[in-house]
């Protein structure tokens, strides 16, 4: 408990300096955020477009397409904002060396790599799958009650861990590869499959996106359960197991590839 209100304390002097650093340079992060929303309301005029053409995709309506986009985007945003210097272990930090001042300081090592830098622009990301799914809400296409909505936080929370989980296990193979930048850059682009039912796709893909990188349990197959009343709640409880099995192999992955770091050679 003492170990887990000093790493609470450290985290927040450490966020502070860092929201610190940012406002250095507001433009830098107008634009950042701008970026991202930008990027994410291109995805949605693609649905309309889509649309434009096919009034209905496998069954389901526009407004439910809609509501699954928005739905990913939150725990995405979250690991983005959260989590997003995982990256650099794969791209840099294992290559140039650069992980020694972790293996150095007397604090968890996963701990000081997430600790070190948030990424602000991930707010664009929760901005528009907030607004999503408030239209949602006001359409009345999703169920909403007490149980419902505490079933969308830990929906969301596990979904989150799920990114983090996978973006960690590609990020630590760069203890073996020196950098793993291009794997996990193709892994984490699959997640762009989560935001569409998985119905349309492949038997392959489906199999994929399911159970070896389980995107799907980020995006669709939780949303499924708010927007179709046929759907069970099983379904939020089986994606905490996906969490956290997914989980306990990155971490596991993680702390082995430190055992066999050897930092930069010539």
């Amino acid at each position: 408990m003492n170990a887990c209100k000093r790493y609470m304390r450290l985290y927040r002097v450490l966020a502070a300096q860092f929201f610190k650093t940012v406002m250095q340079s507001k433009v830098d992060f107008l634009m950042g955020l701008f970026g991202f929303f930008f990027t994410q309301i291109m995805g949605i005029a693609f649905l309309y477009l889509v649309f434009d053409q096919i009034p209905s995709l496998q069954g389901w309506t526009l407004d439910q397409l809609i509501f699954i986009y928005g739905f990913a985007q939150i725990p995405r945003g979250i690991d983005h904002l959260l989590t997003d210097n995982i990256w650099l272990v794969a791209w840099r930090l294992v290559l140039n060396g650069d992980f020694d001042r972790y293996m150095l300081r007397p604090m968890n090592i996963f701990f000081q790599i997430i600790a070190e830098k948030l990424q602000p622009d991930a707010l664009g990301e929760l901005l528009v799958g907030a607004i999503l799914v408030v239209r949602s809400l006001a359409k009345g296409i999703v169920t909403v009650d007490a149980a419902h909505v505490v079933l969308f936080f830990v929906s969301v929370m596990a979904g989150a861990l799920i990114y983090t989980s996978i973006k960690l296990f590609f990020a630590a193979l760069a203890f073996w590869l020196k950098t793993s930048g291009p794997f996990l850059q193709v892994a984490y682009q699959m997640s762009d499959f989560a935001k569409y039912p998985t119905e349309i796709y492949a038997k392959g893909v489906r199999f994929l996106i399911t159970w070896v990188i389980p995107f799907a349990f980020v995006a669709y197959l939780p949303a499924s359960f708010f927007l179709k009343s046929g759907a069970g709640a099983g379904v939020i409880g089986f994606e905490w197991v996906i969490a956290i099995v997914f989980w306990c192999i990155a971490y596991y992955v993680f702390n082995r590839g430190i055992r066999v770091y050897e930092s930069a050679g010539n």
